[in-house]
Parts: structure tokens; sequence; C-alpha cells
């Protein structure tokens, strides 16, 4: 089936700060779409001739690429906004306590149909997620993402040293891994990750499972914490004595290669940034959660200094906010805070294509160009009355700049995934 759409589109291929052309605007523009793939994007007036017998749909507003979460926790959904804690005491006292529900397989569907909605309400159409330590999270979380036809990656918490109810062993980790593996690979548009927690709550030899497990599945992803809070690296570093820093300590169980993502980062020493470079490891970075439960600000400047693959999450429930949108506002402010001025097109990248490509699967989404998913975002500039004003006459760059800092669920009009709307604001 063949259909199209015309509007304005805008899409960063890449990071703009390095390839000049890595910003494509069409103001009038189309974009074709064959059984949910891209067969071409361009100008109206120099595509509509070639495909005049295809039924189009006009769209307001701007049209984006799909929101790509780099970092979040579904299980972590009902305990957004808990007072108090910073990290390792709100673990302990407010999420450690809700993912033991997980154990039960109701409890892990609800909460799992819940989130997916509450991403394609926000613009998310691909995400990199936590689930917790039960088989089942996982599998609650793949059905739901399968019957909605989303691109989402996920793997079982391994998890060894925790509370009672929240914890596996060493062996059942790997083994309910490898389970899941077999079970979801190739499955819809789903991605299977290697989970270790964070170092602190895996032995020794839970992390050389983990290792093992990546080098013998070349399909997956590592995706785990990194320096996100000043005393939780402090005991990774008295636990961890003969590691070189944070980083040394996954690098030592083989957990440190293109394909990890680290969430946080925002404690990095520079010989673990010239080694995420060397490794092509990345890092997403999750703004709203680092101010929220007071761990500090993403240095930019440093990652960009040692040329660091970067993403953007939401982390959800540390995270204040299911919007991607509003998370790339809140970027600029952390990048502010260390003297840096993050560009309203690379904020869209690191949201989109950035993401994309630290989760491998930029050559699928990323960017609405031709051969990639039609996965893409209608966002509204008039949503608010505030946002109407602000930017009425404005230029493209004040545009974006405006719906990232006061624009959240509500600028986004509709969500479309491989060509079909799965969200529209007016109609719910």
């Amino acid at each position: 089936m063949i259909r199209a759409f015309r509007g304005e589109f805008l899409s960063v291929s890449n990071d703009p700060r390095t390839d000049p052309e890595a910003v494509r605007h069409e103001v009038d523009g189309l974009l074709v779409v064959e059984d949910g793939i891209v067969v071409a994007r361009g100008a109206y007036a120099d595509l509509a001739p070639r495909y005049g017998d295809v039924p189009v749909e006009e769209l307001p507003g701007l049209i984006v690429p799909g929101f790509i979460d780099a970092h979040i926790h579904y299980p972590q959904t009902d305990r957004i906004a808990a007072h108090g804690e910073q990290l390792l005491d709100w673990l302990e006292r407010h999420i450690f306590p809700a993912e033991q529900a997980f154990a039960g397989r109701a409890h892990a569907e609800g909460v799992a149909a819940f989130f997916l909605d509450e991403l394609l309400r926000n613009g998310t159409t691909s995400a990199l997620v936590f689930p917790t330590v039960h088989e089942q999270s996982v599998d609650a979380l793949f059905e739901a993402a399968l019957e909605r036809r989303m691109r989402i990656i996920s793997g079982k918490v391994l998890m060894d040293i925790g509370p009672e109810g929240l914890r596996d062993t060493a062996a059942s980790g790997r083994a309910e891994s490898e389970a899941l593996i077999r079970r979801w690979r190739g499955r819809g548009r789903l991605g299977y990750a290697v989970t270790p927690r964070f170092a602190l709550t895996s032995s020794d030899a839970q992390l050389a499972d983990a290792g093992a497990l990546l080098a013998e599945h070349p399909d997956v992803l590592m995706h785990t914490h990194l320096a996100e809070n000043r005393r939780e690296c402090a005991e990774v570093e008295a636990r961890f004595t003969a590691a070189a820093d944070y980083l040394d300590a996954y690098d030592r169980f083989g957990l440190v290669t293109a394909r990890s993502v680290f969430a946080h980062g925002i404690h990095l020493s520079d010989r673990a940034c010239h080694r995420l470079h060397e490794s092509g490891a990345g890092i997403a970075v999750c703004p709203s959660s680092n101010l929220f439960l007071g761990s500090g600000f993403f240095d930019f400047g440093q990652a960009d200094r040692h040329g660091l693959r970067l993403g953007l999450g939401t982390d959800v429930g540390a995270g204040t906010t299911f919007s991607l949108l509003h998370t790339q506002g809140i970027a600029y402010q952390a990048a502010l805070m260390k003297g840096e001025r993050l560009d309203p097109f690379r904020a869209l990248w690191l949201a989109t294509a950035g993401s994309a490509a630290l989760l491998h699967i930029g050559d699928r989404v990323g960017s609405l160009a031709v051969g990639q998913e039609a996965d893409f975002v209608v966002l509204d500039p008039q949503a608010t009355p505030l946002l109407a004003r602000r930017t009425q006459g404005a230029d493209l760059a004040q545009r974006l700049f405006a719906l990232q800092v006061l624009g959240d669920d509500r600028a986004v009009q509709r969500t479309y995934l491989l060509g079909d709307c799965a969200w529209n604001r007016d109609k719910t």
C-alpha cells in the first residue's frame, strides 16, 4: 500500500556541530510511504507529479522523526515524582518496593500497556527500556510492543545483589536471559539488551556472565548505568579497588563495547571518556533525572572533546516527564550549567537520529530518510496560547527551540508508526 503525507518536514541526520548538511527541512514537503517504509521524500512541487495517483494526507504543524528514548524504566512509571531522596536512598525507599510487584504477570501487563501508550502520546516511537529482574516483565513489555508495532529494545535485569523478592542468581540470570533471547529474537520490531542494573547490584560472577552473553550474541546491546551519583561512584570505587574508575569496573568483565549503552555518565574521568570513545560505547544523557535526584549535570563539553556517542533519555521515574520534546529543553538548561549552549537542531538530533545510532537502529529509524521506517510525529506550535504567541512569525530555529522549552505532550498532535496513525490528540 502506497500513501503520501504533505506538510512541513524537519529532520537532523547527523550531529550538526560536525555535519553542515545534517539539517533537512522542506517547508512544503511530501513523504511517500509504501508498506511502512519511506520510498520518497522531498519538495511537494518536485514529487507530486511522480505520485499523482497516490492519496495524500495533509498534515498541519511541524513533522519530525519519531522520538527515540535511549534510557527509560517502565516499572518505575507509578513512582514518577517520588519525593525526597537522592539515587541510592531513592531506590531503596521508592523503586525497589515498586518493582517487586512485577513478580505478578497481570501487574506487569497493566503497567506495560499504560507505559507504551504514554510513550506514543508523547511522540516516542522507539525506546531502550529497563524492565525488572522478573522474566515476565520482559514478556509483558514485548507482547504489548508487538501489538502496537513499536520498536522496543529491552532485556531482563541482572541483579543477584539486592532486596528479597528482587534478585536472581548468576545462574538463573544467565539462563533466563538466554531463554528470552531465543523467545523474542526476530519478532516484530523488537531487540534484546543484556541488562545488569549497575555495578553494585551484580556479583563478579554475574558481571562476567553478562560479558559472556554480550560476546555470544552479536545482535544484542548491553544496557546499564554509569557514574550517575557521587555516593554511588564512591561505593563502586570501594568495591572494585583494582579498577581505574567506574567504567573500568565494567570493562574488566567485557561490558564496554560498541554495543554498550551507559545511562547518565555525569561524573566521568577523562580516562573513562577516552575509553568510551575508543570502544565505541556511548552515553544516554538523562538531564531531567539528573536534576530531579540532585545528581549533577552532564558535561557536553567534555563529551565533545572526546568524541563520545550520545543519545537522549527521559529515565522515568527519576525523570520528571515522558516527553522527549520537553527533555530536549531540559538538556539545553543542563548544558548551560556547564557553559555549553545546546543548539536546538542538535537537541532534536539527540532525541532522534543520535539516539538511533546509539541503539544501533540508525539504518531503520531516526531521520525519515528513504529506506527507513515511517515513524514520525506531528508537532503543534499552536498547542497552548503561550506557544502560539511565542512562535508567531518566528523562524525555524526559534520555533523549534520554543517547542522544546515550552512544549510537552500537549504539543504532540499525532504520532505515526510505519505510516499509520498510532496516537491522535484530537480523537481522545
